[in-house]
């Protein structure tokens, strides 16, 4: 899930009130000056300095939408020619809600394909073993982009069937379910149920240097982090938040950069798709209770900038 969803979720339904919440703080671990927080967490694998990406339409080569139309099976359709123009192949039957389609995006940079309606709804012949990375890795090949964007793991989250190969930039990998190449094909006759290519063209924006642990663990004090929800809904947040409880002693074992579509700690407005891509930090923290422990992760900024911002706020 990306993390400017997953926070808009959480703002918008799980944290709902006459009033509304409105800011990361209402979601944040509220834990007490008393907390010891103690960082343990190796950093010598992060950036000095991170990017800040701008997102900009694509405009598709001949060769990748002409492999595409092929892999899709829409040969009869046509092969659209490289444009900024929305294009959409439909395979209509009277009476199909949703027919078999090919979209070109350029303006998201999305090219993908479904079979749409004439599909079962189990997806439990859908394949996501290694076997199935391997053919999406070879699908992905056939488009003429350069695969070091990618990496060849399949990092769809529980509840998304099929292969995702999530998109790295600069060597980081974006977050699940944001950019990369979804693939879905069927076990049982080998036919192809969708696949989607989100690959925005970016553009470096600014830069800002990687925050320290002590602006990190500041954040965490000024309550301008987020704790990851257990499983994919956040309809439970605030009981998984009041089981974390108050510690005695928080320790960060583990920092892991990633990127994603957005800007931390904000909500965009008139549900406009988000400008930029930018990183956060996925943390692994140990909570001691005295008598026992509870492993959690929490999502910071990992940017000295952001971390400025957010504490002024």
């Amino acid at each position: 899930m990306k993390i400017l969803l997953l926070f808009t979720g959480i703002l918008a339904g799980v944290c709902s009130s006459p009033a509304g919440p409105s800011a990361l703080v209402d979601i944040s671990p509220h834990f007490s000056t008393n907390v010891e927080i103690v960082w343990q967490a190796p950093t010598s694998h992060l950036p000095k300095v991170f990017w800040i990406y701008k997102i900009t339409p694509r405009v598709f080569s001949a060769t990748t939408i002409s492999n595409a139309i092929v892999l899709a099976s829409f040969q009869d359709k046509g092969f659209p020619k490289p444009s900024t123009n929305q294009v959409i192949l439909s395979d209509r039957f009277e009476g199909e809600m949703e027919p078999p389609h090919f979209m070109i995006l350029p303006d998201v940079g999305q090219l993908s394909y479904t079979l749409g309606d004439r599909v079962s709804d189990s997806l439990k012949d859908v394949l996501t073993n290694e076997t199935a990375v391997n053919h999406a890795w070879d699908c992905l090949g056939r488009f003429g982009i350069d695969r070091s964007e990618f990496v060849k793991t399949n990092a769809a989250v529980v509840g998304l069937a099929g292969v995702f190969l999530p998109r790295q930039i600069d060597g980081i990998q974006d977050y699940f379910n944001g950019q990369g190449f979804q693939f879905q094909q069927f076990s049982t006759n080998g036919k192809i149920r969708a696949f989607c290519l989100l690959w925005p063209k970016l553009k470096r924006a600014e830069s800002s240097p990687a925050a320290s642990p002590q602006q990190i663990i500041a954040c965490i004090r000024g309550h301008r982090v987020m704790v990851l929800p257990e499983g994919n809904e956040g309809r439970h947040y605030f009981a998984q938040l009041n089981h974390l409880g108050e510690p005695k002693r928080l320790t960060i074992t583990k920092i892991t950069p990633y990127y994603t579509e957005g800007v931390f700690g904000e909500v965009p407005t008139d549900n406009e798709p988000p400008q930029f891509v930018t990183p956060f930090a996925e943390l692994e923290a140990v909570a001691n209770f005295g008598n026992s422990n509870v492993t959690t992760r929490l999502v910071s900024p990992i940017l000295s900038s952001d971390i400025n911002r957010l504490l002024k706020e």
